[in-house]
C-alpha cells in the first residue's frame, strides 16, 4: 500500500525551546523519528513538514531532503495538525503523487521504533479511518477521574459500581507516537470525527511523549540506562 510518512516539526516550542532538534543523549530529537521512518519507507516517501530553516538544515544533515517549507500560517499555535496533513497531501497530489495512507510520526516520541510502525501498519484495513497507537492509561473514569457538577461537588466521570480499579474496564489514551490514517477519510472529515479506529497498544516507556522539561529528563534517564546496559 502506498504510504506517505509525515513528520510534523514546527520550529516554535514554548515549553522546551528548539525541542525538535535539541540534542537528546547526543542526537537531535528528530533523528530518533527519522530512524523509524527510514526503516519502513523510502526517502522519497518521507516528508518532514516544517517552517524552520534550522530544522531543514538538521534533516538534510541526516541525509533526507525536505520537499517544501511549511507556510507560516500553518505553523502558528492555533494551526491544527489536520490542516498540516491536508497541506502535505495536496502538495504531493499537485505533483501527481497520490497516497492511500498517511503515517504521522511526531518527533516527540523518541522510543517509537520502526518495529512499532510496522506492527501498527499490519493492523490497518482499507475500511478503517485510522489505526492509532495507545497506552493503557493510569487514570480511569470509572474509578479515579472526577468532574465537578452544578453544585460544585466532584462526581465520577463515568458511573459504575466498581470498588477496585482492577475490576474497571481497560481504558486507553492516545500516546501521540503513530497515526496510520486513510487519506480518503481525511478528505471527508477531521480526525476528531473518525469513527472506525483500531488501537495499537504500546508499553508505557515506549509511549513517552516529550512535552515538558520533566519528560525530557525522563527520556535522558531511559537512554542513559539503556546505554549502561549495552556497555555491560
Amino acid at each position: 500500500m502506498n504510504d506517505l510518512i509525515l513528520i510534523p516539526a514546527r520550529g516554535g516550542s514554548k515549553g522546551i525551546p528548539g525541542k525538535n532538534i535539541k540534542p537528546l543523549n547526543g542526537r537531535s530529537l528528530i533523528y530518533y523519528t527519522l530512524d523509524a521512518a527510514c526503516s519502513v519507507a523510502s526517502p522519497e516517501d518521507i516528508c518532514v513538514s516544517t517552517d524552520s530553516d534550522e530544522i531543514i538544515r538538521v534533516v538534510r544533515k541526516y541525509g533526507l531532503d525536505v520537499p517544501f517549507k511549511r507556510p507560516c500560517e500553518l505553523a502558528t499555535d492555533t494551526a491544527s495538525s489536520y490542516e498540516v496533513i491536508l497541506h502535505a497531501i495536496d502538495f504531493y497530489e499537485q505533483r501527481g503523487i497520490k497516497y492511500e495512507r498517511v503515517v504521522l510520526l511526531q518527533p516527540t516520541s523518541p522510543f517509537r521504533t520502526g518495529t512499532h510502525v510496522r506492527e501498527a501498519l499490519s493492523l490497518y484495513q482499507p475500511e478503517l479511518d485510522m489505526v492509532v497507537s495507545v497506552k493503557i492509561t493510569n487514570a480511569n473514569p470509572y474509578f479515579n477521574l472526577f468532574e465537578e457538577n452544578n453544585e460544585g461537588f466532584l462526581t465520577r466521570s463515568k458511573s459504575g459500581t466498581f470498588t477496585r480499579r482492577q475490576d474497571c474496564p481497560v481504558v486507553y489514551e492516545y500516546n501521540g507516537a503513530i497515526y496510520v490514517m486513510n487519506v480518503q477519510s481525511l478528505k471527508k472529515r477531521q480526525l476528531g470525527n473518525f469513527s472506525k479506529i483500531r488501537k495499537y497498544v504500546m508499553n508505557e516507556e515506549d509511549s513517552l511523549d516529550i512535552d515538558t522539561k520533566f519528560d525530557w529528563i525522563v527520556a535522558e534517564a531511559i537512554l542513559s540506562r539503556k546505554s549502561e546496559g549495552n556497555a555491560i
